[in-house]
C-alpha cells in the first residue's frame, strides 16, 4: 500500500529584525568621534595660523602711510622691492641657519649616540642635562653667551693665545682679536641655543634601533666603522632629518643671537622684519619678507625631504 506526502506547505517569510533606533545611529556617532576630537585644534589652527596668515597676506598688498592709513591695493610689487633690497639678509641668514645646522648634527649626533647606546644608568640624568637650558630664558641664555665671549673673558684669551683667531680672522669670520659682533659669535649663539632641538630626535630614533642588528652586523665579521655607517646611520635617518628640520626652520627666522651677538654687519631678515614691523613701521614690506622667508623655507624643506628619502617623512 504505497502511501502519499502531502507536499510540505512553504514557511512563512522571515520578518526583517528590527533593531532600535539608538543601536543604528551608534555607527554614525562613532565616525563623528575623531572629527569632534579634531576639533579643538582645527579650531585653534583657524583662529591662531590661518586667520593671521590672511591678514598678512593682505597687509602685504596695501600701500600706504601710518598717518594716512593702509588701504588694499594689490600691490604685489612690495614682494619684489623687498627681495631685492634685502637679498643679503636672505643670503646670510640660510648660510648662518645651515652652519649652525651642520654644527648641531655634529655635536649632537655624538651625544645622542652615547644617551642612546652607552648611558645605562645615567640615561635620565644626561637626558635632563640636554633640555635644562629650556628651563632658562631663550633670551638670558642668549645674554649669558655675550658675557662667555666678551673681549677680556677666557674664551678669547685662549683664543687669542693658541692663534685661533688669527685663522679666524683669515677666514673672515672673526675681526682681529674679539669673537662678539662676528659671524662667528652669531652662529655660536644659534648653535648653542637649538643644539637640543637637534638631541632629541636623533636620541629618539636611536632608541628605536634594535641592539641585536648591531651583534648581527658583529657577527658577520663588519668593524664598529662599517657597522655605524650600513646600519645605525642609516635607520637613523629620520631623526636626522627632524632634526636638522627642527634645528634650520626656526635658526633661519631667528633674530635675538643676530641683535645681541652680531652687529650691523651680521642683520639677517628676521631683524629686518622686526625693524620693518616695530620702527620704520613698514607694515606691507615686512608682511611681504615674512610671506617670502617662509615659502623660501618651505620650498627647501620640501626639497630636502624628498631628496633624503625617509618614508617617515614623506
Amino acid at each position: 500500500m504505497s502511501t502519499t506526502e502531502a507536499p510540505a506547505s512553504p514557511a512563512p517569510p522571515e520578518e526583517p529584525a528590527t533593531e532600535p533606533l539608538a543601536l543604528r545611529k551608534t555607527p554614525t556617532r562613532k565616525r563623528l568621534i575623531p572629527y569632534w576630537l579634531l576639533l579643538p585644534g582645527i579650531l585653534w589652527l583657524i583662529v591662531f595660523f590661518a586667520a593671521p596668515l590672511v591678514y598678512q597676506a593682505s597687509t602685504s598688498i596695501q600701500t600706504g602711510s601710518l598717518e594716512e592709513g593702509f588701504k588694499v591695493t594689490w600691490h604685489f610689487a612690495t614682494y619684489w622691492d623687498a627681495l631685492g633690497e634685502y637679498w643679503p639678509q636672505f643670503v646670510r641668514s640660510v648660510a648662518y641657519a645651515a652652519i649652525a645646522t651642520v654644527l648641531c648634527l655634529l655635536l649632537g649626533y655624538p651625544l645622542a649616540y652615547l644617551i642612546a647606546f652607552k648611558a645605562g644608568r645615567w640615561r635620565n640624568l644626561v637626558m635632563i642635562l640636554v633640555i635644562a637650558p629650556f628651563f632658562t630664558s631663550f633670551l638670558i641664555r642668549t645674554l649669558a653667551w655675550k658675557t662667555i665671549l666678551a673681549d677680556g673673558g677666557p674664551v678669547v684669551g685662549v683664543l687669542n693665545s693658541l692663534h685661533i683667531l688669527d685663522v679666524t680672522s683669515a677666514l673672515g669670520i672673526t675681526e682681529g682679536h674679539r669673537v662678539l659682533a662676528t659671524p662667528l659669535a652669531v652662529v655660536c649663539g644659534l648653535t648653542y641655543n637649538f643644539l637640543p632641538f637637534m638631541v632629541l630626535p636623533l636620541y629618539t630614533s636611536l632608541e628605536r634601533i634594535d641592539p641585536r642588528l648591531h651583534e648581527a652586523a658583529g657577527d658577520l665579521y663588519a668593524r664598529p666603522s662599517t657597522t655605524f655607517r650600513r646600519v645605525t646611520f642609516p635607520l637613523s635617518m629620520p631623526g636626522v632629518v627632524a632634526g636638522t628640520l627642527l634645528t634650520f626652520i626656526p635658526a633661519a627666522g631667528d633674530y635675538i643671537n643676530a641683535e645681541l651677538l652680531g652687529s650691523t654687519d651680521q642683520k639677517m631678515i628676521g631683524n629686518v622684519i622686526q625693524s620693518q614691523f616695530l620702527r620704520v613701521l613698514d607694515y606691507p614690506t615686512a608682511a611681504a619678507l615674512s610671506f617670502i622667508l617662509m615659502a623660501s623655507i618651505l620650498a627647501m624643506v620640501t626639497i630636502y625631504i624628498r631628496k633624503s628619502g625617509t618614508e617617515d617623512l614623506v
